[in-house]
């Protein structure tokens, strides 16, 4: 059986955890105390006059009574001293409540409620976005709390393949904490391999086959994902994605820009984008561009634009086919 504090404190910016934080909460106290044990508090319904009622109105039930208000956000401090008497005087054996703030500009949990949880011994926690640069840092720290040892690559890695919501990011390295146990090493490579399905990893390999200029590994992958079921217009994304990466690159070499530095810029592992930054090399700047003029013409032709003259698949061979040469 989970210890309930007297109370709860929930707030900060990151508002899709605050939501799974105050489900699992209602979860746990509707176990504890059944449905007819719990009180929520929402919306219009939540404001300091209602709470307050609710903190301070006596039963005879028996076992914890749980409150939940959701929405204290727009609370003001000149309203706060009924509900820090009421929690001051609840009985903690018998009530818990849980005070929940999505914040936003203006809107915040105001200071005389942190007071007023914090002298019943409640339990404040802040659930904040982390910024976009912070987020590898942050998911080091995450990493640890799940026994792993996920390093900074390997984190800025995840970053790029899942992007940067904060719960998605959680999920897989859950996932990750799952497939490799306790105490595991997590680097890039093993991101990739967690993150990526089969047919993600395909298109990537053929966006690279483009830019090396590899012409029987583009047909050969390109032949493959359409047996798979993949769409012509799926792939062109990623196709143009990694191509337009290959030209930023080419441009920035050729500007007399180190092979260190570029690759500073490119968000992918760094083996990876050793060998990205190779196979740029290895081609040149027009080369490149043409590539990418001939992904555009794809686009066009498989909405109709070019006339519907050749079939999607011969539109796609030719396309790629000339890329890569």
């Amino acid at each position: 059986m989970p210890a309930f504090r007297a109370a709860y404190l929930i707030h900060g910016d990151d508002h899709g955890r605050i939501a799974e934080r105050r489900a699992r909460l209602r979860a746990m106290a509707e176990e504890e105390a059944g449905t007819a044990g719990v009180e929520v508090y929402e919306g219009d319904q939540c404001t300091p006059a209602a709470v307050e009622i609710a903190l301070s109105t006596m039963t005879f039930a028996m076992g914890r009574r749980f409150v939940i208000a959701d929405g204290v956000e727009r609370w003001k401090d000149s309203e706060m001293a009924p509900i820090a008497a009421a929690l001051k005087s609840a009985d903690p054996e018998t009530l818990t409540v849980a005070f929940f703030a999505r914040e936003e500009g203006r809107y915040k949990a105001p200071d005389k409620l942190h007071d007023a949880v914090k002298k019943v011994d409640g339990q404040i926690a802040a659930e904040n976005n982390v910024k976009a640069w912070d987020l590898p840092k942050w998911l080091e720290a995450q990493a640890k709390t799940l026994k792993i040892d996920l390093d900074r690559e390997g984190a800025k890695t995840l970053v790029a393949q899942v992007g940067e919501r904060q719960q998605r990011l959680m999920r897989e390295l859950e996932k990750l904490a799952l497939e490799h146990g306790p105490g595991a090493y997590i680097g890039p490579e093993e991101v990739i391999d967690s993150c990526a399905t089969s047919a993600e990893k395909k298109v990537w390999s053929l966006a690279d086959a483009l830019v090396a200029g590899d012409k029987q590994a583009s047909l050969e992958l390109l032949l493959e994902l359409r047996q798979q079921g993949e769409r012509v217009t799926g792939l062109i994304y990623n196709m143009v994605r990694r191509l337009r990466d290959a030209v930023s690159v080419a441009e920035a070499l050729e500007s007399g820009q180190a092979p260190a530095q570029v690759k500073r810029t490119l968000r992918m592992p760094p083996r990876a984008a050793d060998k990205f930054i190779k196979d740029v090399g290895a081609r040149d700047l027009q080369s490149l561009r043409q590539a990418l003029a001939a992904m555009a013409d794809l686009e066009v032709e498989t909405r109709g634009g070019l006339g519907g003259v050749l079939s999607e698949d011969t539109a796609a061979i030719r396309a790629v086919l000339t890329a890569a040469a």
